[in-house]
């Protein structure tokens, strides 16, 4: 063992540089990969960022308007409970209803500091807190809130509250735009927050106020147990609503499990691409130094030495590269610019940090061992010195494709680089070496597809299932096709598609799903078909994948449903995209519906923009065209608003390169080696030292070429079948996958290409200026 330690010792001073690499790389791609993991948990778990940001509150109790709820002397009992952490409020609150540009929202207005809670904090996103100076009535909305309303800081809102004498209206002035953990705003479901100042809510509801008070607990298990004793302490009779941190996160978080899926398995292919990478610079590495191991075998070494040198010493580069680059991440992390950073900041906080943490390094360092124990096995077997020779590659004759080349005066350089990359001994060794460089590059392009596919929820919603952009309710229905006329004559409608929208019952009367009659046989609206046809005829409509996959059916069939007591029995002819209820939605036309219902008229109008057209403006045209009677709302975004994390893909891509970069180095090292004997054998005969230096840097050029058309041609079509099985498996359906702009793909392999010829241009200087005299061991 005191040999192998010495020799291991002596190895590592002789090759320092080498030593050095590895470490490095796996610092590197170990350090990208908690990147990508901090940012994944950062992106795919919004509610639990933004409670943790905010030191967020686990329950809320809204207590009764007036004397019947509780105040602060009531709420003070709370903070001596167990379970209780912390207590935030009370906080006076009224109920009320903002409108700006015919949209209207129910809002639950409260009273706050100018200075915000410690616990349950609001994290502005935009704009300011509330201060006494500048204008009077000032207000932050929470961010949902504010985007229904298309309100932005420096606007204006219009509050409208019931009080005993009637309606009070006034004007308040939007400063801020905060983000919370409570649930967010739904219409028709749950009113969204505003904050104001104190002497503010006295101006708008000076007798009839509510109270609000936020318990932040110990143990989120314990939830249920103080909410019981939070209401017995206070007084049933005085509660009027609580909500707990499970609502908050269903609703906030709920849509995020098509993307955790996703992001989940480009996570556990980078940790594989980055074992293979890192594999192959160790079995690089002991490869090029078979003559060492035999010299060591001539002098005594048994196997089992080899095998043991080569196992430490490798096992303690990745355990090393482990350390290095986990303690890297965790201190450094958060000093990086934009979300990355952020992310890595509040990445201690989240669920699975410790799990990552250690697992990602962890794992990385049992790939990398069981790697370098098979290339360490293999080690043992090169023999001694007198067949040492026999580990180069021997030389070959040109091929016949390559003879004629020459004959047609194609460049030297061009044909000996093609040879070395694809055609020279031992090319079994470099096309397995290309492959594994295609792996990343594949890899990142599934990324990409996955970042296009989050980018079409803005750029063209109309294909995953958004082709209206607005939706009109009007309190007195009119004609419909009067109302109609109306809206598309609003500069920037296209079009205005009547509508309706009923819960229904499934066979078995065990699920609900949702009915929507759109469009007319002459008025058809465009749904973003996915199979089939869209619906045209009577009794014909087309369903969402979560549909089809709760009854069992497909696309062909005749599906029968309740509609108020009321069966309706309708004939698949299509499948749409439905990013709505899970994709538990059947549509059909209002003909359809009118057949057992002629009475039914047009609940609202879905608004189809025209190209370019700007929603806000349309939005309030609308409102001013209608008189102000008609409520006009924005589709919701599938893609999950602001936290559509379309920068994990971006990250993930980043690791990727980087696991490229090193795979590549690692060929380009190799090639270079294995080709030195046939490199100085052409300056020999006659070739340049340049010429030498080209050759190489051909070489790896057209292999990061070859791994690169490779990689993104497998990478796409991956992509395409990943993304779209994800889709289907949460109900969204299959179709939504979009791949890159092929200039995008293009540009890719030019990179990877560039990137090849620049990272060998070092190499190829060094094998320039390397003379016969210098290795007559390679010569001879």
């Amino acid at each position: 063992m005191r040999a192998t330690w010495r020799w291991v010792h002596s190895d590592l001073r002789t090759h320092r540089g080498e030593a050095l690499f590895a470490v490095l790389a796996s610092a590197g791609v170990i350090a990208s990969l908690l990147l990508a993991a901090a940012l994944l948990g950062y992106a795919v778990s919004p509610w639990q960022r933004v409670f943790q940001q905010s030191q967020g509150s686990h329950v809320w109790l809204h207590g009764r308007e007036g004397r019947e709820g509780f105040d602060a002397a009531a709420v003070a009992p709370l903070a001596a409970l167990d379970e209780v952490a912390a207590v935030s409020g009370p906080f006076r609150t009224a109920a009320a209803t903002l409108e700006t540009g015919g949209t209207r929202a129910g809002v639950a207005l409260r009273a706050t500091g100018a200075r915000p809670p410690d616990t349950a904090r609001p994290l502005l996103t935009e704009g300011r807190w509330l201060t006494t100076d500048g204008p009077r009535d000032q207000v932050v909305l929470e961010r949902t809130l504010a985007r229904t309303l298309w309100a932005e800081p420096g606007e204006t809102v219009t509050v409208t509250l019931t009080g005993r004498r009637g309606p009070t209206t006034r004007t308040l002035h939007v400063v801020g735009v905060a983000e919370t953990a409570e649930p967010r705003y739904r219409a028709g479901q749950g009113d969204g927050v505003g904050w104001l100042l104190p002497e503010t809510l006295d101006r708008l509801a000076p007798a009839a106020t509510g109270q609000s008070v936020g318990l932040r607990l110990k143990d989120a298990d314990d939830t249920d147990y103080a909410v019981q004793r939070a209401v017995t302490l206070l007084g049933a009779e005085r509660i009027d609503q609580v909500t707990t941190w499970q609502r908050a996160k269903a609703d906030l978080g709920g849509d995020d499990r098509l993307l955790g899926q996703i992001f989940a398995a480009f996570g556990l292919a980078a940790l594989l691409a980055a074992a293979v990478a890192v594999a192959g610079a160790v079995r690089a590495r002991i490869r090029g130094q078979a003559g060492d191991i035999a010299v060591l075998k001539a002098v005594g070494f048994t196997p089992g030495q080899v095998i043991r040198g080569f196992l430490l010493q490798h096992l303690g580069f990745a355990v090393a590269g482990a350390a290095l680059g986990t303690a890297a991440t965790l201190a450094c992390g958060r000093w990086i610019p934009g979300r990355v950073g952020a992310a890595v900041a509040l990445w201690p906080r989240l669920p699975g940090h410790r799990l990552a943490v250690t697992g990602v390094p962890v794992a990385a360092v049992l790939l990398l061992a069981a790697v370098a124990a098979l290339a360490a096995w293999r080690a043992s077997r090169v023999p001694p010195v007198p067949a040492a020779r026999q580990a180069h590659p021997l030389l070959d004759r040109l091929s016949p494709l390559g003879r004629r080349a020459l004959a047609r005066r194609l460049s030297p350089v061009l044909v000996l680089g093609w040879r070395s990359a694809f055609t020279a001994p031992g090319r079994a060794r470099v096309l397995g070496a290309t492959a594994r460089l295609a792996l990343p590059i594949a890899l990142m392009t599934v990324a990409l597809v996955a970042w296009s596919t989050l980018g079409q929820f803005r750029t063209d919603p109309a294909r995953v299932g958004r082709a209206a952009a607005l939706t009109v309710r009007t309190a007195e229905p009119r004609p419909a096709a009067a109302a109609a006329a109306a809206l598309e004559a609003v500069p920037g409608v296209a079009d205005a598609v009547p509508g309706a929208e009923f819960p229904a019952l499934v066979p078995g009367q065990t699920a609900t799903i949702t009915l929507r009659g759109l469009g007319t046989a002459d008025d058809p609206y465009p749904h973003a078909i996915a199979e089939g046809r869209a619906p045209t005829g009577p009794d014909e409509a087309v369903a969402g994948q979560g549909l089809l996959d709760l009854l069992g059916v497909r696309v062909g069939e005749w599906v029968r449903m309740t509609v108020g007591g009321r069966p309706q029995i309708l004939h698949l002819v299509g499948r749409s995209i439905e990013p709505d209820h899970g994709g538990r939605v059947v549509s059909t036309t209002l003909d359809t519906l009118r057949d057992g219902a002629p009475d039914l008229r047009p609940a609202f109008h879905a608004l189809v923009l025209r190209p370019g057209a700007d929603p806000r403006r349309t939005a309030a045209a609308v409102a001013a065209a209608t008189g102000g009677d008609a409520e006009v709302r924005a589709t919701a975004d599938p893609a999950g608003g602001e936290d559509a994390p379309r920068g994990v893909p971006a990250a993930l891509a980043a690791a990727l390169a980087l696991i490229a970069l090193v795979e590549l180095l690692t060929l380009i090292g190799t090639g270079v080696r294995d080709r030195a004997r046939d490199l100085l054998a052409l300056r020999a005969i006659g070739l340049t030292p340049r010429q030498i230096g080209a050759v190489v840097v051909t070489a790896a050029a057209l292999t990061a070429l070859a791994a690169a058309v490779l990689g993104t041609t497998l990478g796409a079509a991956l992509g395409h079948r990943l993304v779209d099985a994800e889709a289907a498996a949460t109900g969204l359906g299959a179709g939504v996958a979009r791949l890159p702009d092929p200039l995008f793909l293009g540009a890719l392999v030019l990179a990877a290409t560039a990137t090849g010829a620049l990272a060998a241009l070092a190499p190829a200087v060094r094998t320039a200026r390397h003379r016969l005299a210098d290795s007559p061991g390679e010569t001879f």
